[in-house]
C-alpha cells in the first residue's frame, strides 16, 4: 500500500492499495456514510433501448455497502453519487458500484476524522507492503499434508495432498516417495520466499531428506517445525508458539493469539482484571480502569456508537487492539460480543 496524502482538517486520506492484503485492510476502514472517490466507468446511453457503452468517470459516493473479494481481487464499494464528472455522463443520486483494485488510487474522506488505530492499520499495511514476504506453511504426517498461505488477514488453506500409499501393499515405498515428490512438486511451484513444514513423526524429517538428494536449493527456504496435526489446527499452532513471526516478521496474526490467550487466562483465574462486551467494558471506561481495549474489525466497521468509545480510549492512551474477524482469536472475540478489556 502506498499513502499518497493523508489530510487531518479534511479527513481525506489518498492511497493506492498493491495487492490483496491491502484491498481487506481498505474494506476493514471504509463505514458507511464515508465517501470514496476514484475514477470508474458507467454506461451511457445515446438513445432509448440502447444499451450504450461505457464511459471513464470520476466520482465520488456515499458509501453504503463495502465488500472485498478475494477471488475477483477487488473491494466494491455501492452507494449514492454525490459528485463526479464529466456532468453529461454522472447522474448525482443515482446508485454506483466503484471497483476499488491493486494499483488504482483511491480517496476516502471521513467527515467525522479518523480514529487513530484506523490511521496505523493503514500505515502498518504500508510498512508492510515494504517488507512482505510470501510464506507456505504444510502441516503434514504420512498420510496428508494440509497446505496454506499465511496472509495478514489470516491463514488461507489452500489445498490437500494426500498419500495413496498402505504398508500391506508391496509397492509402499515406492508410492511414499511419489507423495513427498507430489509435496516437493508443490512446494516448488508456491513461489514462496519462505516455507515452514511442520507435523507430527518421521514425516516432515523424510521429506527434508528426499530434498536433500533432489532439490537442495528449495531446502534452503524451508523451516522445519512440531506440530500435532497434519490438519490447519497444526498450522495454528505454529501462530500461536509465534513461530510465524521468527520465520518471516508477520506479527499481526500472533499478536492476536497472544494478547486473546492472556485475555482469557485472566478470565479463568476469575481475578475481576477481564470484562466482556459493550456495556461492561463502557462501564470499564467511566472508571477509567481499561488498560487494554479489544474489539472485532467488524463490529467497529458496522456499530457506529463504538466511534465515541474508541476516541475516549485514545484520549486516555489506552492501548488499541482491532482484531481480524477472518481469524481464531477474532471469532473467539466476536463471540465474547466483538469487544472486551484488560483492567
Amino acid at each position: 500500500m502506498r499513502i499518497i496524502r493523508y489530510d487531518k482538517d479534511e479527513g481525506v486520506v489518498k492511497l493506492i492499495p498493491d495487492n490483496a492484503e491491502d484491498l481487506w485492510h481498505i474494506e476493514r476502514v471504509v463505514e458507511p456514510g464515508d465517501l470514496v472517490a476514484a475514477k470508474s466507468w458507467r454506461r451511457f446511453r445515446t438513445a432509448e433501448g440502447e444499451s450504450g457503452e461505457k464511459k471513464e468517470v470520476f466520482i465520488q459516493l456515499s458509501v453504503e455497502q463495502v465488500e472485498f473479494s478475494e477471488h475477483a481481487n477487488r473491494v466494491r464499494v455501492t452507494g449514492k453519487i454525490v459528485a463526479g464528472g464529466p456532468e453529461e455522463f454522472v447522474q448525482i443520486g443515482s446508485y454506483h458500484t466503484i471497483d476499488i483494485e491493486p494499483g488504482f488510487p483511491v480517496e476516502i474522506k471521513k467527515e467525522g476524522g479518523w480514529l487513530a488505530c484506523q490511521l496505523d492499520r493503514l500505515y502498518d499495511a504500508q510498512k508492510a507492503t515494504k517488507q512482505r514476504v510470501k510464506l507456505c506453511a504444510v502441516a503434514m504426517d504420512e498420510k496428508e499434508a494440509s497446505f496454506a498461505s499465511i496472509k495478514e488477514y489470516g491463514v488461507s488453506f489452500e489445498f490437500k495432498i494426500e498419500s495413496h500409499a498402505s504398508k500391506r501393499e508391496p509397492d509402499y515405498a515406492q508410492k511414499q516417495l511419489q507423495y513427498y515428490g507430489d509435496v516437493a512438486k508443490a512446494l516448488a511451484d508456491s513461489k514462496a520466499g519462505k516455507i515452514i513444514v511442520a507435523g507430527p513423526g518421521f514425516a516432515k524429517d523424510n521429506l527434508k531428506k528426499f530434498l536433500q538428494d533432489r532439490n537442495p536449493e528449495l531446502l534452503k527456504k524451508i523451516v522445519f517445525e512440531t506440530a500435532s496435526t497434519a490438519e490447519l489446527s497444526g498450522i495454528y499452532e505454529l501462530l500461536k508458539r509465534g513461530v510465524i513471526t521468527k520465520v518471516v516478521g508477520e506479527e499481526r496474526l500472533q499478536k492476536e493469539f497472544a494478547l486473546m490467550e492472556e485475555f482469557m487466562c485472566e478470565i479463568s483465574k476469575d481475578s475481576g482484571l477481564a470484562v466482556y462486551g459493550e456495556k461492561e467494558v463502557r462501564a470499564a471506561f467511566s472508571y477509567g480502569a481499561v488498560s487494554k481495549l479489544f474489539v472485532t474489525d467488524e463490529l467497529l466497521r458496522k456499530h457506529k456508537p463504538l466511534k465515541s468509545l474508541m476516541e475516549e480510549a485514545e484520549k486516555l492512551k489506552c492501548e488499541v487492539h482491532v482484531f481480524s474477524i477472518e481469524n481464531p482469536a477474532g471469532k473467539q472475540l466476536a463471540g465474547l460480543g466483538g469487544i472486551a478489556a484488560l483492567l
